[in-house]
């Protein structure tokens, strides 16, 4: 089984954490990955544009000449797509483009985007990441003490507005939960920060529609390092 260390806040190694090879030593597949990040950012579009065709625009309502013997062309209204201020032609309209992937797609691309990560040793585990005050400071220097790199993405098991308002004004931070992880979010990342309690129980998130929607009523547990601690999936929450 693939061992990591476990750093404390001063980036010094204090344990190792066994990784289970079913989740974070599988072969990264990259077209489940890129199918994944296609289906998150197209989820991610409003889909509110609209144009006015030739119908809708104002105006238009009476034939600007008569049909014959002015030597110019044919024209029944104002508002047809080649006038000035005219409808547009074939213009976007409101649309979904969001769209699913398969549950088992989804896993193979969590799977392979993990595994691709601990493979690249951009992967770091932290006994604690306890906050008493909000303070950007100390999350830059715990950062600069791991070693993070420009992109770091930091994993937290449950809610912490300490951590999240210390964390959101250091350029390219991102924090996220456990349970609302996606694939996006761990590829567009150079370093993803994990701390130890959260890696032991092992949060696995069940496969998501991207939309704010769990295909699934709670994660699924996956014990990483034994133990039958039972945790149910913890609220999707607003950070």
């Amino acid at each position: 089984m693939a061992k990591l260390a476990v750093l404390d806040k001063a980036g010094k190694k204090v344990s190792d954490i066994e990784l289970n090879d079913g989740i974070f030593a599988v072969e990264p597949n990259t077209s489940a990955m890129h199918l994944m990040v296609v289906s998150y950012l197209a989820n991610q579009r409003q889909g509110t544009q609209s144009t006015l065709t030739r119908s809708e625009v104002s105006g238009g309502g009476k034939k600007p000449w008569r049909q014959k013997g002015t030597g110019r062309a044919r024209q029944g209204s104002t508002r047809a797509p080649q006038w000035t201020h005219g409808g547009i032609a074939l213009g976007p309209k409101p649309r979904e483009y969001g769209f699913d992937v398969n549950k088992k797609v989804k896993r193979l691309a969590m799977k392979s985007a993990l595994s691709a990560k601990v493979a690249a040793d951009e992967m770091i585990v932290l006994d604690d990441f306890g906050l008493e005050a909000i303070k950007t400071k100390e999350v830059a220097d715990v950062l600069a003490a791991i070693k993070a790199g420009k992109k770091t993405l930091i994993v937290l098991p449950e809610k912490n507005d300490v951590v999240y308002k210390s964390a959101r004004n250091i350029a390219g931070a991102n924090v996220s939960l456990v349970n609302t992880l996606n694939v996006y979010d761990i590829l567009n990342c150079n370093t993803r920060r994990f701390t130890h309690n959260e890696t032991c129980t092992g949060y696995y998130p069940p496969p998501r529609d991207y939309r704010g929607k769990h295909d699934g009523s709670g994660a699924q547990k996956v014990h990483l390092q034994g133990g039958q601690k039972s945790d149910q999936a913890r609220n999707q929450s607003g950070c």
